[in-house]
């Protein structure tokens, strides 16, 4: 009788390397295993809690940093901090199940601390578009109590699951942002009198879908009612990112400061109060500004970012690959029209930024107030070129225009 041959490889049969025979068909052991590894990997990589296998590849801190400094100008505290919290994240989900010990390791969601317009919301997009996550962005100040006119926060899962086009186990290991929330504070360390609606009970109400839990939630968003179906959504490995500007946090922080220093040392604190000292932010400052200490304890990591300068405004106009200049500058170009700013005119237009207090995001609008006018004749100017000058800035005067030697 023939010596059986895979039918694969040729290998021959033996104890070590056994077959399996179908119709007239041998397969060996090792084309099996090979075949496996091909379709499912080679078991490096764990799957989830769920079974399913885990498709995000986690970027390494540098290289989460660099795509930060692509998009986001300064900051670099934050984008830091943010980098190694964002790998450590995804590193969980990803290896956490590695290994024979108990150790189970805890998921730590981050709080962004800045003013408004410094780049908290860009830096969460930024993340996960480049992680390739499903993402919710939310307003703190939208959400209420269950059974009180408003949003419900169990709504936010209902925007990340669409932001996953309903991908269930997408969506659990996406990112939900929760702007604003130092608004949803509570008034004073006191607890008031009267139902707070839109202060610590929505705080409490985002303890459970913040800390990990199975949530129930409508498919389709809106109240929720006794005859309607629900998707379960289990947010244990779905990343929490709070911002907040949280105005007036440094008067506590320095009261803190000064309160440990005797006698010249309060001449000491009173000098520094033009420098920020929001990165030395404690717990216990959050708690007096307002913020629950059971939220707090789920917010392991704080990020802080500091007040944008004038230069980084500048940068800002003008390096990220997105920026405002260059999206300005294509515009134009469909038209046939070049634009151009002299150092003077982009200083001016940060200079103005800064004064409004908007911060970077109010920059296009003071762009928009600019170039209304000459975008109106947009059409009619092929051919040329566009300067904005520092006294198109500041005395509202004409930009120059000039022919396109190439269009000559």
């Amino acid at each position: 009788m023939a010596k059986k041959r895979c039918n694969f490889c040729n290998a021959g049969e033996s104890s070590e390397n056994l077959f399996i025979a179908g119709k007239g068909v041998y397969i060996c052991s090792n084309c099996v295993t090979s075949a496996y590894k091909i379709l499912y990997g080679d078991g490096e990589e764990q799957s989830g809690e769920d079974g399913g296998e885990i498709s995000i590849s986690p970027l390494a801190p540098k290289e989460i940093h660099k795509i930060l400094d692509d998009y986001v100008i300064g900051q670099e505290r934050a984008k830091k901090t943010l980098s190694v919290a964002v790998y450590n994240h995804y590193k969980r989900i990803l290896k956490g199940n590695l290994g024979e010990d108990e150790t189970n390791i805890e998921k730590s969601n981050i709080l962004l601390i800045g003013p408004t317009g410094s780049g908290k919301t860009l830096l969460a997009q930024t993340i996960a578009k480049f992680l390739d996550v499903p993402i919710a962005i939310t307003d703190a100040t939208n959400l209420t109590e269950a059974g009180y006119v408003g949003e419900d926060v169990e709504n936010i899962l209902t925007k990340l699951l669409q932001s996953a086009d309903g991908d269930i186990e997408r969506a659990e290991r996406g990112i939900i942002f929760i702007d604003e929330i130092d608004k949803i504070a509570r008034m004073g360390e006191n607890r008031s009198i009267t139902r707070d609606v839109s202060g610590e009970g929505v705080q409490q109400a985002l303890l459970k879908i913040i800390e990990g839990s199975l949530v129930n939630i409508p498919p389709k968003g809106g109240r929720k009612h006794p005859h309607q179906d629900f998707l379960q959504i289990d947010t244990s490995n779905i990343l929490f990112i709070c911002g907040g500007a949280f105005d007036g946090i440094e008067e506590i922080i320095r009261r803190r400061l000064g309160a440990n220093i005797l006698g010249f040392g309060q001449e000491k604190v009173s000098k520094s109060e033009d420098k920020s000292v929001t990165h030395l932010i404690e717990s216990s400052d959050l708690v007096q500004y307002g913020i629950i200490p059971e939220l707090i304890g789920r917010l392991h990591i704080i990020a802080t970012l500091e007040p944008i300068t004038l230069d980084d405004m500048v940068k800002i106009l003008l390096e990220p690959k997105n920026s405002i200049v260059k999206q300005y500058q294509k515009l134009f170009e469909i038209d046939n029209v070049s634009l151009s700013f002299e150092d003077g005119a982009l200083r001016a237009i940060a200079q103005r930024a800064i004064e409004r207090k908007t911060g970077a995001r109010g920059l296009r609008s003071i762009m928009e107030e600019i170039l209304i006018d000459i975008m109106y004749e947009l059409p009619e100017l092929s051919g040329y070129e566009v300067i904005i000058t520092e006294d198109v800035i500041n005395k509202n005067l004409k930009p120059i225009y000039r022919k396109n030697s190439k269009s000559a």
